[in-house]
């Protein structure tokens, strides 16, 4: 873990030479997590009765317990590897995949959020070109002509830049719903974590969807993560359905609520977190 200068932090808007690196920290920052789904699938107890069922019938045309049992087992598995990314996508995200080249930000002037440590140190900080591997092109950026509806549609990116090097990001969908706003993704790379990094950025991005006229934040939560579960309750989140004080508030608000993603037999891939601005 590397000591981290908050003050020095820039959030802004991905741009299109920083996909690779946003992927990249998603990719670190994921590490884990589909296999970690997959065996909360496995051991519901719907699941564990069909695999069962399943293995019964092999018993009686391969002669072997042990094939019978690990036979549903690997299929199962395989299954879910590659139907999970189609079903879940970027975990609490309903489309396949994300746009990442529709939601890149193409402004002149930089779009960025306010960063309250630079209000206490006084200080200000400065942005540097990403950092590229020597012999880097700019081969990924796309040349096509991005259409102000797909680029509402992709929703947004936001980056926390420090001295050229994207430390964090936090994914926001599109606003389907007026007032809504929905959060599918915080990531931040292992070697600022516990430094608030994530903290800043979220809180961050609430005060300006507040200033904008919305009234509620959604947060999906990926069903083993008991990290991101503790994060968002610190950050006054609740679990929408199970926390009893907000039974009265979910009634008078049934038209802003929604459903987990779900997976194989149903299963309940993510947890719903929401607070109210």
């Amino acid at each position: 873990m590397v000591r981290l200068e908050l003050d020095q932090v820039v959030m802004r808007r991905m741009k299109e030479e920083d996909i690779e690196m946003v992927k990249a920290l998603i990719k670190e920052g994921c590490e884990g997590t589909e296999n970690r789904l997959i065996l909360h699938v496995l051991t519901r107890p719907l699941c564990l009765f069909v695999m069962a069922v399943f293995s019964s019938m092999l018993r009686c045309l391969v002669h072997s317990f042990i094939l019978a049992l690990a036979i549903p087992v690997f299929l199962l598995i395989v299954f879910l590897k590659i139907t999970m990314p189609r079903s879940v996508g970027i975990l609490g995200s309903s489309r396949p995949s994300w746009d990442y080249v529709g939601s890149a930000y193409r402004g002149t002037q930089e779009e960025t959020l306010p960063n309250p440590y630079c209000r206490i140190s006084g200080k200000t900080p400065t942005t540097k070109k990403p950092r590229r591997k020597l012999g880097a092109k700019d081969k990924n950026i796309s040349s096509e002509v991005i259409s102000p509806e797909r680029e509402e549609a992709a929703g947004q990116v936001w980056v926390a830049d420090c001295d050229g090097e994207i430390q964090a990001c936090i994914f926001r969908e599109s606003e389907k719903r007026p007032g809504i706003r929905r959060i599918c993704r915080v990531v931040v790379s292992s070697w600022y974590r516990r430094e608030g990094l994530g903290r800043l950025l979220v809180q961050s991005l609430e005060n300006k969807e507040r200033d904008t006229g919305a009234h509620r934040v959604y947060a999906h939560v990926p069903y083993p993560s008991k990290v991101a579960e503790v994060f968002f309750r610190k950050l006054g989140y609740r679990h929408l359905g199970q926390d009893p004080l907000a039974e009265d508030e979910e009634e008078d608000k049934d038209s802003d609520l929604e459903a987990p993603e779900k997976g194989f037999m149903r299963h309940p891939l993510t947890k719903v977190f929401y607070k109210d601005l």
